[in-house]
């Protein structure tokens, strides 16, 4: 198999990591992404099936005997994508760089993840990002190429995750739209339908904030598409349970800090699970370092001083 090291000694410029599951850190990430259980279980799912046909087949001559032969020809036959769509903060692109640990410990198969770099777009020279983006799936291809279904089934699987998935898969049908971006959007759709086409064992994963803005042939082939959404009062409650329940801070100052970080009669939005996670924790540890520790009080003085991130303003097309 194709080490991380070696892969990253041929694509330098190409991806912006490549990563191999499992993984403990990854691990830790997974598990600390609340309020996205019913999406992860579908994605993991998909993808195991997708990585393990012999226990498909073995699924479907339990269960419909030869009559289901129909029904898998046509689950095999998806292009093997999935667009993660919605508001910043939600938990699209860490899912997406950490599920591939779950995948592992979940099927036993290593799993190596790329991380497409913006750079694949280029300078703008005629045909250098359709090279570049060429030049990305062929690696993620060789990668892959060991890893076809034998008799023993798969050997492994990959991950090829473009995050901030429209400014390379922009829609054609955009007037002002130049003619190297269409080649290079026209490039990415020929690679994923060769990934399904070879029958590689490679999953593709697009983030966005804007699914409005991805070209239509990219939303089509996606095998499904998950959307991600702020966190409701009870998501809220939960996430911050898990965060500042072990450190003491009761249940009733809990419900109050969730409050304070939901809709108010000003503002239609809540806090982002980033906001939770990343910017009150900071301010809750740095607000009482050294002096003393942290508290509801100051929890809640905390949240009431932020402001949430604001909702990403979609482009209308």
């Amino acid at each position: 198999m194709v080490s991380a090291q070696q892969i990253h000694d041929t694509s330098a410029g190409l991806f912006a990591g490549v990563d191999e599951f499992p993984e403990r850190v990854a691990q830790r990430r997974y598990e600390a992404l609340v309020g996205l259980d019913d999406v992860k279980s579908r994605l993991i799912r998909h993808v195991a099936c997708m990585l393990l046909p012999t226990e498909l087949n073995d699924w479907a001559s339990r269960y419909h005997g030869g009559g289901g032969l129909t029904m898998l020809e046509a689950f095999a036959a998806r292009p093997p994508m999935f667009v993660f769509a919605g508001d910043v903060g939600t938990g699209k692109t860490v899912l997406a760089e950490t599920f591939g640990d779950a995948v592992a410990r979940l099927t036993g198969l290593p799993i190596t993840l790329f991380r497409l770099s913006l750079t694949a777009r280029g300078s703008g020279a005629v045909g250098e990002m359709t090279q570049l983006i060429e030049a990305a799936f062929a690696e993620v291809r060789r990668a892959a190429s060991g890893l076809r279904q034998g008799t023993e089934g798969r050997a492994g699987g990959v991950i090829l995750l473009v995050d901030e998935a429209d400014a390379l898969a922009q829609s054609r049908e955009l007037a002002q739209m130049h003619h190297e971006d269409r080649a290079g959007v026209n490039e990415l759709i020929r690679g994923v339908d060769e990934f399904a086409r070879t029958d590689l064992p490679v999953v593709v994963i697009m983030c966005t904030n804007r699914l409005g803005a991805l070209d239509p042939a990219i939303r089509r082939r996606a095998a499904e598409t998950f959307s991600f959404t702020r966190p409701n009062r009870d998501q809220r409650i939960d996430v911050l349970r898990r965060l500042f329940g072990g450190a003491g801070i009761s249940h009733m100052d809990i419900v109050a800090i969730a409050d304070a970080t939901g809709e108010t009669a000003d503002r239609s939005y809540g806090w982002t699970y980033s906001d939770l996670v990343d910017r009150l924790v900071s301010a809750a540890i740095l607000g009482a370092f050294p002096h003393g520790p942290v508290t509801g009080i100051g929890l809640l003085a905390a949240a009431n001083g932020m402001d949430p991130t604001p909702p990403f303003a979609s482009e209308r097309l």
